[in-house]
C-alpha cells in the first residue's frame, strides 16, 4: 500500500505546497493573521483501497486507517496507539442529563495520553526527511509521547520545558533516554526548538512559532483516527456533538477534519457539532468578538495544566465556525469536581485537563445547549496518574486505625462521613 499524501496546503487561505519539511506555516500570513499546513491526499486513490470489509482483518489501531496519514506502511513507527474505547456511561450521563452519553478514554494509549496518535504520525515521516534528532517543547503529555516514539525510532530526543511540570511527566521523558532542558518562560523553549530547527536542521513535533500555529501538520493528521474510530465504534454513524478539552486545537482540528473526510467520500451522512472545553477561553472570546484570529487572553495557575493556554490557533477557531460548535470556558472549581464525580461514578480517573470536556457539558446541558437525547461523545484526553499531586490536594487523609470494628467504625465516619450500618 502506497502513501496517499499529495502535498500540503495553508489552513487559512488554501495554498498549495509540496509534501516538504515545512513547519513554520503558511509564508502567505504573520502576526496575528499566521496559519498552520495541512496535509492534502488523493482521495479516488484511498477510496480504490479503503473499506469497510477492508477493515476486518486490520490491527486494532489507529493504523488501521492507514490510506488517511502521510506516512506510507514501511514508514510507520509504532507502539499499537489507538483504537481506545469508546464508553457509554450511564450514570455520569444521568448526573449531567444526557441519556447518551459515551466517553472516548485516551488514557488507554501507551504514554497514556492522546498525544500518541500525534507522536506516532509525526515521527513516523521523520526518516522521509532525514531527520536523525527529535525536538519539542513540551510540559507534559506532548512530550512523553515524543520521547516515547522518538526511542521506537531509534532517534535522539531533546526536549525543552520549564521547571515547574509534574514529577511523573519528567520521569516518563527521562526514562525513555530523552535528554531535558529547562527554559525560564514557556515563550524561551520555542525560541530554543526554532533555534534546532532552522540552524540544526532538527525535526519538531509541536509547534514553536509565535504566534501559534499548531504541532507538525504529519503530527496532526495522527489525530483524524478520533473521529475515524468514533464513526466505527457508533455503528458507522457520526454523533451528534463532540466536546473535546482545547487548548492549541490541533487534535479538535484534525479530528473535525477526519468526520469532514469520511463524510466527503460517502461513509457517514451528517457531521457532529464540535464543543471546545476551555480554561481561560480564549476561543470563546474569539467567537464573541467575531474576530478571524484568536488573541490572547488573561491567565494564570491551573489544576488543568496540560490544556490552560493563554491563546489558541486559527485551525481550532475556523473548527468551530465550520461545525457551528460552541467554545465554553470551565470555572477551576467545576474541574476539580468532575474530576471525582467521574472516578467515583464511572471509575475513570482522568487527568485535570481531560474532564474539562464534562464539565463543560455540565453547564451545557442545563442551559438547554445541548438536547438531553443527543448522542455526544466526550474526550478525555489523559489519564490522572500523569499529575497526581493536583489531586492529592483535594483528597482526604487516610485514617489510622486499630484492628477493631469499633475503630474502622469512627475512622469511616468522621473522615468519610460513612457508616457501618449502612452497608448491612
Amino acid at each position: 500500500m502506497p502513501s496517499y499524501l499529495t502535498g500540503l496546503e495553508c489552513i487559512r487561505c488554501g495554498k498549495k505546497y509540496p509534501a516538504a519539511a515545512l513547519f513554520a506555516g503558511c509564508d502567505r500570513h504573520s502576526g496575528p493573521e499566521s496559519a498552520n499546513l495541512t496535509p492534502t491526499y488523493d482521495y479516488e486513490g484511498i477510496m480504490r483501497s479503503f473499506s469497510r470489509r477492508a477493515l476486518t482483518e486490520r490491527p486494532a489501531t489507529m493504523w488501521r486507517y492507514q490510506e488517511f496519514f502521510p506516512a506510507a506502511p514501511d514508514e510507520v513507527v509504532s507502539l499499537s496507539e489507538g483504537f481506545t474505547p469508546l464508553l457509554k456511561c450511564s450514570r455520569i450521563g444521568e448526573r449531567l442529563g444526557l441519556r447518551n452519553l459515551y466517553i472516548k478514554d485516551e488514557s488507554r494509549n501507551p504514554t497514556w495520553s492522546f498525544k500518541d496518535r500525534m507522536a506516532s504520525s509525526a515521527v513516523s515521516m521523520a526518516g522521509r526527511f532525514g531527520a536523525r534528532v527529535i525536538v519539542t517543547s513540551s510540559s507534559g503529555n506532548a512530550g512523553s509521547a515524543s520521547a516515547a516514539y522518538a526511542a521506537r525510532a531509534g532517534l535522539v530526543c531533546v526536549v525543552f520545558t520549564t521547571q515547574q511540570f509534574p514529577l511523573t511527566m519528567k520521569v516518563q521523558m527521562q526514562s525513555y533516554g530523552t535528554m531535558l532542558a529547562a527554559c525560564p518562560t514557556l515563550e524561551d523553549r520555542w525560541r530554543m526548538v526554532q533555534q534546532c530547527v532552522e540552524t540544526l536542521g532538527w525535526y519538531p513535533i509541536a509547534g514553536y512559532t509565535i504566534p501559534m500555529i499548531g504541532c507538525n501538520p504529519y503530527g496532526m493528521d495522527g489525530y483524524k483516527s478520533i473521529a475515524f474510530e468514533i464513526v466505527e465504534q457508533l455503528g458507522w454513524k457520526a454523533p451528534d456533538a463532540v466536546v473535546m478539552p482545547v487548548g492549541g486545537g490541533d487534535a479538535f482540528y484534525a479530528t473535525w477534519k477526519g468526520f469532514q473526510e469520511w463524510q466527503r467520500l460517502g461513509l457517514i451522512d451528517g457531521l457532529p457539532r464540535m464543543v471546545a472545553a476551555e480554561v481561560f477561553g480564549p476561543l470563546a472570546s474569539a467567537l464573541a468578538k467575531g474576530l478571524d484570529h484568536v488573541e490572547p487572553v488573561p491567565y494564570g495557575p491551573t489544576v488543568a495544566v496540560s490544556s490552560g493556554t493563554y491563546t489558541s490557533t486559527f485551525q481550532a477557531l475556523k473548527t468551530l465556525r465550520q461545525s457551528n460548535g460552541l467554545a465554553r470556558r470551565v470555572p477551576e472549581e467545576d474541574i476539580v469536581a468532575m474530576q471525582k464525580e467521574l472516578a467515583e461514578l464511572e471509575g475513570l480517573y482522568a487527568e485535570m485537563s481531560s474532564v474539562t470536556s464534562l464539565a463543560a457539558l455540565k453547564s451545557m446541558v442545563s442551559e438547554g445547549v445541548i438536547d438531553e437525547g443527543a448522542v455526544v461523545v466526550a474526550l478525555l484526553t489523559s489519564t490522572g496518574i500523569k499529575h497526581p499531586e493536583v489531586t492529592a490536594t483535594y483528597l482526604p487523609q487516610i485514617p489510622a486505625i486499630q484492628p477493631t470494628l469499633e475503630s474502622l467504625g469512627e475512622a469511616l465516619n468522621q473522615t468519610y462521613g460513612f457508616s457501618l450500618t449502612a452497608a448491612v
